[in-house]
């Protein structure tokens, strides 16, 4: 994702004008372009599935019990939700201002703070230019933080001493010494 991110960010340009001839550019002048862009893009939700998958599995297996490193997992999940929302938005330009609308909204109705939030992430209550430069540097930045956040993650994991997550009996197919060493040894001695 990293990668193919990096690839992208190098053709395209976060201003509300230009958003979406810079990716039809990649798609169509870039070599390869177009398979970088829709590497990127369902790289992401294949990203996400094995999220999910990793979530019901600490689910089932009562990961949570470990405090510290599901919680961790759980800013570890909003942080990639967080990157897909402003990744979404980045390519329509000014098509994507009905998403920050939606989230400018809803970022206004936590009290006390909501308006001060707007106005710091999206830099007011009009969407704009400003908006999608913005998305695009957390769009940028957010992935770095989740891979050291995801080295947090298996710090304290490990600091449990866990290298078996999943509990699983490790020597279930160990066979017995006697009787199956026993009669190898003698048909050996025969």
């Amino acid at each position: 994702q990293i990668a193919t991110g990096l690839f992208l960010a190098m053709h395209y340009t976060s201003d509300t004008m230009t958003a979406f001839s810079s990716v039809t550019h990649i798609c169509r002048d870039v070599n390869y372009g177009w398979l970088i862009r829709y590497m990127h893009a369902n790289g992401a939700s294949m990203f996400f599935i094995c999220l999910f998958l990793h979530v019901g599995r600490g689910l089932y297996y009562g990961s949570y019990m470990y405090f510290e490193t599901w919680n961790i997992g759980v800013l570890l999940l909003f942080a990639v939700m967080a990157t897909a929302f402003m990744g979404y938005v980045l390519p329509w330009g000014q098509m994507s201002f009905w998403g920050a609308t939606v989230i400018t909204n809803l970022l206004s109705a936590i009290p006390y703070i909501g308006t001060t939030l707007v106005e710091w992430i999206w830099g007011g209550f009009s969407v704009d230019k400003a908006t999608l430069t913005r998305f695009f540097a957390f769009h940028f930045i957010l992935p770095f933080i989740v891979a050291a956040l995801a080295g947090v993650h298996l710090l304290f994991l490990h600091e449990t001493g866990s290298n078996n997550p999943s509990g699983i009996n490790s020597d279930a197919d160990k066979i017995p010494f006697h009787p199956y060493y026993t009669i190898k040894d003698i048909l050996g001695l025969l």
